[in-house]
């Protein structure tokens, strides 16, 4: 909810990411969230101490370990704590992110920190997506994560020499962004030059999506420490605040009378809402960074009209004239979005983490140039679920 209805500010004051791979046999559960753990008590100069309380989230089914948050104490430190388990499928970091915000500004709580992390490696995600699904109603559910819907709307829109090109335009620049962010997953160092080859001869997954434009299977941990106005100004001399979030969801099954999916998706029914409601008219002058939950590259690509209020095809020119890149006119995912980096349970909370990163003006390579002061983060999963989240550089709002 927005400050009118919050009794305070939060502010983000302590951030910690792990490396992230698609193994990480070097670690336990608990040894890789106290990476991040660390790291953000370090960055927000606290100890365990200081946090009133944690606030824990994974997809547990993809690890089918039960209540992991129990035994994950020793790695987040919530022993003795006030603590929260949160799981709302791809979209759990961002929820993390909306409960953490909410704990403190409630009053309930004036230090709080959120921690979200996956080990894939232990278990099988599709195999537990595709096992959620009922195989009767919710059939179209079957193929789990992995789905062409995004492709066969665009090429259908757009057709298929552009929409492929633009998709794989997409892929590229998201793969640059990676390639500058030293905790990525997946960082190949694709070139322009390469664009015809990889749309003829990456594997093929389902229609028209290949195996390069699909996100990875990564472990790792991420960790947010919020603190209430006056604590944040204290803790940190660049405090990000949370302005506002919105969360948006709905179920296949309410349509299974007439298969009628309503018009507006719930990216731009959250984006519409949240941006009135925020008084913001142009949201891509508005914004300077927007960190997206793109779970492949036909996804980011159909996306990005959905979440400026685009017409048209002016999302698809904004990808063939490169101006997401870093140095473009929205840049998005300056990290590498999830397409190189998916540790599902903290992926939207990482979304959270770089924007606020590019706020605070220290992602290092990957920080975009200039002054980045309005962010925006996205999730995404469950059945068409949305979260989205606004951050800013001051409380001037």
């Amino acid at each position: 909810m927005g400050y009118k209805n919050k009794n305070r500010h939060v502010g983000i004051v302590g951030i910690g990411e792990t490396k992230f791979s698609s193994h990480r046999e070097d670690v336990n559960q608990p040894e890789m969230i106290h990476e991040a753990v660390r790291q953000a008590l370090d960055d927000a100069g606290l100890g365990i101490d200081d946090i009133d309380c944690v606030v824990h989230g994974n997809m547990e089914l993809f690890e089918m370990v039960h209540q992991p948050d129990m035994w994950h104490t020793l790695g987040t430190g919530a022993y003795g704590k006030s603590a929260f388990r949160l799981t709302t499928g791809g979209t759990t970091g961002g929820t993390l992110v909306s409960g953490a915000d909410n704990l403190v500004a409630s009053g309930m709580y004036d230090v709080v920190m959120a921690v979200g992390f996956q080990k894939l490696q232990e278990g099988h995600t599709t195999g537990g997506i595709t096992n959620m699904a009922d195989p009767l109603w919710a059939r179209k559910l079957q193929s789990g994560a992995l789905t062409a819907q995004a492709a066969v709307k665009v090429i259908a829109e757009f057709g298929e020499e552009r929409a492929r090109r633009a998709a794989m335009t997409y892929r590229i620049i998201m793969d640059k962004h990676a390639c500058k962010n030293p905790n990525a997953h997946r960082a190949f160092h694709l070139e322009w030059d390469q664009i015809d080859d990889l749309m003829a001869h990456s594997p093929p997954l389902i229609g028209d999506l290949r195996l390069i434009h699909m996100c990875s299977q990564s472990d790792g941990a991420c960790a947010i420490i919020f603190a209430e106005e006056k604590k944040a100004r204290k803790i940190s001399e660049k405090p990000v605040w949370v302005r506002d979030h919105i969360t948006v969801h709905r179920e296949e099954t309410l349509n299974l009378a007439n298969n009628y999916y309503p018009i507006d998706t719930t990216h731009r029914f959250a984006a519409e809402k949240l941006y009135e409601r925020n008084g913001i008219d142009n949201p891509l002058e508005y914004f300077d960074v927007f960190e997206m939950y793109d779970p492949s590259a036909w996804w980011g690509l159909d996306w990005l009209r959905d979440f400026f209020l685009l017409e048209g095809d002016a999302h698809i020119r904004m990808v063939e004239n490169r101006e997401i890149m870093i140095d473009g006119k929205m840049p998005i995912n300056p990290s590498g979005g999830v397409i190189s980096t998916n540790p599902i349970g903290a992926t939207a909370m990482i979304r959270v983490a770089e924007a606020a990163k590019q706020i605070r003006g220290d992602a290092g390579e990957h920080q975009v140039p200039g002054n980045v002061e309005h962010g925006l983060a996205s999730s995404f999963g469950g059945t068409m679920w949305t979260v989205l989240t606004m951050l800013e550089k001051e409380t001037n709002w």
